[in-house]
């Protein structure tokens, strides 16, 4: 398990000068059976490898495992334990660019989220030439207990002065 580590920022133009560094480790997470249910209620994708907790030990993983698409949903809470940025008005998620399912992830299990910020530059936001920012991060969501990848995402994101 990795020691939680998080970058902080006084401004998000503070990122320009950063990219290609590690901006820490979040705090371990462990999604339960009780949230992939209601994932799969929110979302209608009741896969028996998901919400039939019987018929998946007998299954190719053993057991359940955590939707993809709900484990790529947890990212930028991860990537909110990590970076901290103290002074702007608005925050946005822009996107993803890539994204890989690497390993299963069995409920119950802790998982930490690691990131490297891969890229930042100034954005025009308005008319008035303000100047906002715009990056990118490889969330890699790890294994806790032997920090094997999950899940890796590129996810882009905003700030606006």
């Amino acid at each position: 398990m990795r020691t939680p580590q998080r970058t902080i920022l006084r401004e998000p133009h503070e990122l320009l000068d950063l990219v290609g560094r590690e901006l820490g480790a979040s705090e371990v997470r462990v999604v339960t059976q009780e949230e992939i249910d209601r994932f799969a209620d929110v979302t209608g994708d009741h896969q028996w490898i998901h919400v039939d907790v019987e018929r998946a030990k007998a299954g190719p993983f053993g057991g359940t495992i955590v939707h993809g698409f709900l484990t790529l949903a947890l990212v930028p809470r991860l990537l909110e334990d990590i970076l901290t940025i103290e002074s702007f008005s608005m925050g946005v998620n822009y996107g993803l660019d890539r994204v890989r399912f690497v390993k299963p992830l069995p409920p119950g299990t802790e998982i930490q989220g690691v990131a490297t910020l891969t890229s930042a530059e100034r954005i025009s936001v308005g008319d008035d030439g303000s100047e906002g920012v715009q990056a990118k991060a490889s969330v890699v969501v790890e294994f806790a207990n032997d920090a094997t990848t999950c899940c890796v995402a590129e996810i882009l994101f905003r700030y606006y002065p």
